[in-house]
């Protein structure tokens, strides 16, 4: 039963920490933006359910922390509940300089500010956590030489040999094996052009990495193969370190790609291109975070990037309930003039909820089917 406990708890609390800090600076940036434009928050929580602890700060804002630590909200004056639909009734009922306040008495740019800055706050996190581990720990570099091809691999086909180096993809300069890794596993069946030095003589050989699914932490993913390894004798590594402004200069670009990987995945997605089956839920992020865990605080510390980078992402779909929800709202107002009805918009939010549900079931499911046989011992078991 001990046992149970501890290999439950190895998986469970780095997930809660993963999930608290995203959350966290996630609404951190409604509320800043928010009290900035002048709007009251009523409340500040971290988690939904029952309250464990809270304080009332000097503005009159309720900082909670609830027993379900799956999300957050903040509550600005005059919202009905924590997803900022306005208790219209509630609002004309107050006295004038009370329902100046309110979130729904601001004009529209002040709104679409204080919902955009969730997001923004997201990307705004991983751009510093990322800094942060390159400026503390640097990065170790595998020079991008081709050690050994495999048999009938797309670059067997192509024609490489062991001892290539590569020296760009596409005219992209590739200054280490992960950036080749990168560009290969992003661009399945689809045509590569890679200069090589080979003995001190530059090549052109165009190869086509091809579409295989593999393992993952977090199960099977599709990826491109172009079928050569790197051998990592001591002499191909080499340890970089850097400053303070090539960290943020490294955090930008490294956010960027992530930011083009997981648009590009939810792009896909939405027109039937992408496959639904590598969205994870709580049991799977849950999982990635033990992992990680496991492999120190610096690979900790880059799944909280990455998955803030997502959910920044996420957030900003224009699917009512989500923030991109709420400003399409906006805009829709600002080209018409007036705000949609109230009849409009709770249509609209109930859409979102049944969106938001079904890939909140489909992320479990995808969990289940991955984790097979452990989790449900571990579902039926809690």
């Amino acid at each position: 039963m001990l046992d149970a406990l501890y290999s439950t708890g190895l998986y469970v609390i780095p997930f809660i920490v993963v999930l608290t800090i995203v959350v966290f600076f996630h609404e951190l940036g409604h509320f800043w933006v928010g009290r900035r434009c002048g709007i009251k928050v009523d409340a500040f929580s971290i988690g939904f359910g029952p309250e464990l602890f809270a304080f009332v700060d000097r503005h009159g804002t309720r900082w909670r922390v609830a027993a379900l630590p799956l999300g957050g909200y903040v509550k600005f004056h005059g919202d009905a509940n924590g997803a900022s639909m306005t208790d219209d009734a509630a609002v004309e009922a107050m006295p004038a300089d009370e329902k100046a306040v309110t979130f729904a008495a601001q004009p529209i740019w002040k709104r679409a500010a204080t919902v955009a800055a969730g997001p923004i706050a997201n990307f705004i996190l991983a751009i510093v956590i990322f800094a942060g581990v390159f400026f503390t720990y640097g990065r170790s570099v595998l020079t991008p030489r081709v050690d050994s091809v495999a048999a009938g691999s797309a670059a067997e086909a192509a024609g490489f040999l062991p001892g290539d180096l590569v020296l760009s993809i596409d005219g992209q300069q590739i200054g280490s094996f992960n950036e080749l890794q990168r560009v290969v596993t992003t661009s399945p069946d689809k045509a590569l052009t890679f200069l090589v030095d080979r003995g001190g003589k530059g090549m052109t050989l165009t190869a086509t990495p091809r579409l295989k699914e593999v393992d993952s932490p977090i199960g099977k993913t599709r990826v491109g193969l172009l079928g050569v390894q790197a051998g990592g004798k001591p002499e191909d590594w080499r340890t970089e370190t850097y400053g303070l402004v090539d960290s943020l200069k490294l955090a930008t670009h490294e956010t960027w790609f992530v930011v083009r990987q997981t648009a590009g995945y939810l792009g896909g997605l939405a027109v039937g291109r992408e496959s639904p089956d590598q969205l994870s839920g709580p049991a799977g992020l849950a999982q990635v975070s033990g992992e990680m865990a496991k492999l120190g605080v610096a690979a900790l510390l880059n799944l909280v990037a990455i998955l803030s980078i997502s959910i920044g992402l996420l957030n900003l779909a224009p699917v009512p309930l989500l923030d991109g929800g709420h400003l399409m709202f906006y805009l829709i107002e600002a080209i018409r003039g007036r705000a949609l009805n109230e009849r409009a918009q709770e249509i609209g939010f109930r859409i979102g909820i049944a969106v938001v549900g079904g890939l909140m079931v489909l992320a479990t499911y995808n969990d289940i089917a991955r984790l097979g046989p452990p989790i449900l011992k571990w579902i039926l078991r809690g």
